[in-house]
């Protein structure tokens, strides 16, 4: 596996935690591509939000970093199909809840973007 390729993607998942810890959607676009959707059950349903309205969740939400919670996050896996195309298994906790997210990566004009998100809620 190239060296950059992984330099570059843990700089992508680094931006991607940062997001995550302190909910800036400022830096939302550096993160997500605007086609990208999620895809996850809340309470027994399947869901499916597109960009946007992600952005507006993480915008209206306390940041994990506002309330002093402890940051933890970890890559569990990182494939390449491509020099253009990666994906990503990371766990991630926000407050008192613990994800793990298939993170989609498409290298859109030289920036890794999350094309794709599809999360579990750990129990």
């Amino acid at each position: 596996m190239n060296s950059t390729l992984i330099r570059e993607m843990s700089g992508a998942l680094e931006k991607y935690f940062d997001l995550m810890y302190d909910c800036d959607v400022a830096n939302f676009d550096q993160v997500f591509a605007r086609t990208s959707q999620l895809h996850g059950f809340r309470d027994g349903q399947m869901n499916c939000w597109p960009a946007a309205q992600y952005k507006e969740v993480l915008a209206g939400r306390t940041s994990p970093k506002a309330h002093g919670a402890p940051r933890e996050s970890q890559v569990m896996m990182l494939d390449f199909s491509s020099p253009t195309q990666a994906l990503a298994k990371v766990r991630v906790r926000i407050g008192d809840m613990v994800f793990v997210d298939y993170l989609s990566y498409h290298k859109i004009d030289g920036q890794w973007l999350v094309t794709s998100k599809a999360y579990h809620r750990e129990a």
